[in-house]
Order: C-alpha cells, then structure tokens, then sequence
C-alpha cells in the first residue's frame, strides 16, 4: 500500500492563488492545512476534515516560461535562510521577494527564459553583471542579485512598489518614457498584478498563523 505523500513546509503555497484550476487529473489531488505553529501540511490521503484540496494548475506559466511544478513549489521553503537574509540586506519585504520567485520561476534554480534570463529570479546577463552576481545559477547568489535589484527600484521609484516590480520586469526606461506609470506591455500589465496578489496571499497567511499563534492554547 502506498504511504501518503506528507510534506512539511514553513510557507503553504497559497501563493499559488493566482492559479484557480484544478490539479492534473494525471496527479493524485493534494490537500493541505496549517497548523497552529504556522507549519503547513501536505498530503493525497487526508485522513481528517481539517485538510482542504490544494488546488494548483501546471498549465499556468511563470516568467521564464516553465510549467509552474507543485514538487518544486512544495520544497521552496529550502530557500527560506537565504530568502530572509538576502531580503534584510537589500531592504527588500521577504514576503515580496517569494512572490517575484513565484512568478519569475516557480522556485526553479535551473528556469532559463526564451530571452536568456536565469535562475530563481530570472536576471539578465547585464543585470548579474551591475550587481555582483557571477553564476547565475547559484540560488543565493541569484536571490541576493534580484534582491539587491528589486531594493533599488523600490528606492529609484520612491516606494512605488507597482512601478519597481513593473520595472523589475520590462526595464528602469520602459517606466521613464511611460512617464512614471506601468509601461503598456500586456506582458508587464498582467505582472504586477499578478506578484501583488501572491505578496497579499503569503502576506495574509503570515498574519493568520501569527494571530492563531498568539491565542491560549486549550
């Protein structure tokens, strides 16, 4: 008999609320809950009424063109260490910075795009080069890159968050000659949005499992 497929991660993916569909009728379906230390649980034998469907669609895309892949997502939370660090040091929301990751590769170190973007956040050669990163494979020096560069859009842009990430994704001069709003790409048009709502997503279940943390325990 096959054991349950159990995976303990400190972050559940709701991040993936940007994907609405159903699961691979190919995969078992997994259901999840969290609990109340924050940790999440995963498994395709739920054996009680606490566990909901997770609900992931592979056909989705992230930016480097790859299938968003559940086993990818479910093992993010290796990265959390470098994620936190490189996010205090560029002065950059953790939080912000795994959804960029969500959307640019899906967690995937190894994402190369149609354009020659790498890695877990998808950096140009030019971008690599301006801030230090020499193998762009490499996931912390990749996340440190990104960080560093999202933490001086934000800054170029005067906390303008939507006009950073739609920097981050078409280019510092796309938002100048659009005059300070998001360039007209559709590509850049459906971006924000879309690392915005996985930032509320990750943002509001830190927030649920802080306040149920905080509660008496019976």
């Amino acid at each position: 008999m096959r054991k349950p497929l159990i995976m303990l991660v400190k972050y559940a993916m709701t991040a993936m609320a940007v994907c609405t569909a159903a699961i691979c009728s190919a995969s078992p379906p997994i259901y999840k809950y969290v609990d109340a230390d924050g940790v999440a649980h995963f498994t395709d034998k739920p054996d009680s009424r606490r566990y909901e469907l997770f609900a992931l669609t592979p056909k989705e895309l992230t930016r480097s063109g790859d299938h968003y892949d559940p086993r990818l997502l479910a093992r993010a939370a290796q990265y959390d260490a470098i994620i936190e660090a490189e996010a205090k040091s560029a002065g950059v929301e953790p939080n912000l910075l795994r959804a960029v990751i969500v959307v640019e590769s899906g967690f995937n170190p190894r994402a190369v795009s149609k354009r020659g973007a790498v890695g877990l956040m998808q950096l140009m050669p030019a971008t690599a080069t301006r801030f230090g990163v020499s193998n762009r494979y490499d996931p912390r020096q990749n996340v440190r890159g990104g960080a560093l560069y999202l933490g001086f859009l934000i800054n170029r842009f005067r906390q303008n968050v939507r006009l950073a990430l739609a920097a981050f994704n078409a280019g510092e001069d796309a938002v100048d000659r659009s005059s300070g709003q998001i360039p007209p790409f559709i590509e850049t048009l459906e971006y924000v949005p879309k690392v915005l709502k996985v930032y509320q997503a990750l943002t509001g279940q830190q927030l649920r499992q802080t306040t149920l943390a905080a509660l008496p325990r019976i």
